[in-house]
């Protein structure tokens, strides 16, 4: 279940308006806000149609594993293979003389 600066945070990194998450998740825009907020908890099934929608736009919700629970965004295989090409465009890597 995630919680709500997690879902701040995933509608950030996703670049997503609480009326577009509304949308894609079919949840009321006002009961984002209250949820986000902190001044309304939703019912679990709510808060589950959120993090489906948000996982749908491409945040992977980290969970709590001592250092904190946290979002960030994946990458898709299109991008992870063009970011494998740009690794090896710089040639041999090697000491320089630079202070």
């Amino acid at each position: 279940m995630i919680t709500p600066a997690q879902c701040r945070a995933a509608r950030a990194l996703a670049e997503l308006t609480r009326g577009a998450l509304s949308r894609m998740a079919g949840i009321d825009e006002d009961a984002i806000e209250r949820f986000e907020r902190k001044i309304d908890e939703p019912d679990g099934q709510t808060v589950a149609r959120l993090q489906n929608a948000l996982e749908e736009a491409g945040v992977v919700f980290i969970a709590e594993n001592g250092g904190g629970a946290g979002v960030r965004l994946k990458f898709n295989s299109s991008v992870t293979r063009r970011l494998g090409i740009l690794e090896g465009e710089g040639g041999i890597v090697r000491n320089d003389d630079v202070p």
